[in-house]
């Protein structure tokens, strides 16, 4: 079969078009034909060897979506479509493949309506964005606010949040055109800060009031300026850092308010909090309360350009590997 696999973590350069053997099917696990596969930032730290663990050579992709062919038994069936995420692409060869044996406990059923590709850039995103959001005490009424409009977590948790009944479901952007882009799709609540500070406009839009939960997924200044929008006993979690892993921060930021702050490892989440986050998700695609917004799609053979798309053009939406 052909996999894009990592020879090195070293940069695009390593990323190359190879021939491997099929996967084998054994107990557990489901034998699926990759369709599309989403490009996340979790691929690109880990192809420039920032994250701890990975091992190359490594078939990347840790979410995908396609068909499956064998082993899927009546939970399963042959043809069904399914979506999944797990360590693959991280611990394990991942999406980035003409086929993937799959644990049968990281798939879930692609709901008719959304199509493949759509479906390829939805677990990572909407998994981690449901989960923060249930970690950090979401209900009906919460403000909450996710940093990066355009990015896969910023965007998730923006739309759960306000189908799930926010007060107020907040983001952020530094680009004035994609804060415009966000406006005509739907999202009325975005802080352009190449206008203003991003405290301040939580402030403004909620009149005062501020955050009572942060999801985010960028790191460096960010969390620290997003700590500054917290309400009274607010909390952030903090769950990725594709902006940079250190920043500097006020901690009155944090005794004032009483606030909280807190890490997220999809990799450690229970499988119960999983399976719960995907019934939410599910009735929520199936009702279309939320909708994946994919920015562009590429072959395959052009992952690498995938992925430098992902991490230099920072496009609105989700970056998706046809297969």
């Amino acid at each position: 079969m052909r996999a894009m696999r990592a020879e090195q973590f070293n940069g695009f350069r390593e990323l190359k078009l190879v021939s491997l053997p099929k996967p084998a099917v054994t107990d557990g696990k489901v034998l699926v034909r990759i369709t599309a596969a989403g490009v996340t930032p979790l691929d690109h730290t880990i192809l420039s060897g920032k994250f701890y663990g990975s091992k190359a050579p490594l078939v990347l992709g840790n979410e995908g979506a396609g068909v499956v062919e064998e082993g899927g038994g009546t939970d399963f069936p042959a043809g069904s479509r399914v979506m999944f995420f797990g360590a693959y692409g991280a611990f394990e060869d991942g999406a980035y493949s003409e086929w993937v044996a799959v644990r049968k406990k990281d798939l879930c059923l692609i709901p008719d309506g959304v199509d493949d590709v759509s479906a390829a850039g939805i677990p990572v995103a909407y998994l981690t964005a449901q989960v923060g959001l249930t970690r950090a005490g979401f209900r009906a009424g919460k403000t909450v606010l996710a940093p990066a409009i355009g990015g896969s977590i910023g965007n998730a948790v923006t739309q759960l949040a306000r189908a799930l009944g926010a007060k107020h479901a907040m983001s952020s952007t530094t680009n004035h055109a994609k804060a415009e882009q966000a406006k005509a799709l739907g999202f009325n609540e975005v802080i352009d800060t190449s206008l203003e500070k991003l405290a301040d406009g939580v402030r403004r839009i909620t009149d005062g009031y501020g955050a009572d939960i942060v999801i985010d997924g960028i790191g460096g200044e960010v969390l620290s300026e997003a700590l500054g929008a917290l309400a009274l006993e607010g909390s952030l979690t903090t769950l990725g850092y594709s902006a940079s892993r250190t920043t500097t921060i006020d901690v009155i930021n944090l005794i004032a308010p009483q606030a909280s702050i807190r890490g997220l490892n999809m990799f450690l989440q229970p499988q119960a909090a999983v399976t719960d986050a995907w019934k939410v998700i599910v009735s929520l695609l199936k009702s279309g309360a939320i909708k994946p917004i994919v920015a562009k799609t590429f072959p395959l053979a052009e992952a690498a350009d995938a992925l430098r798309y992902l991490i230099d053009g920072r496009p609105f939406g989700r970056v998706v590997l046809t297969i």
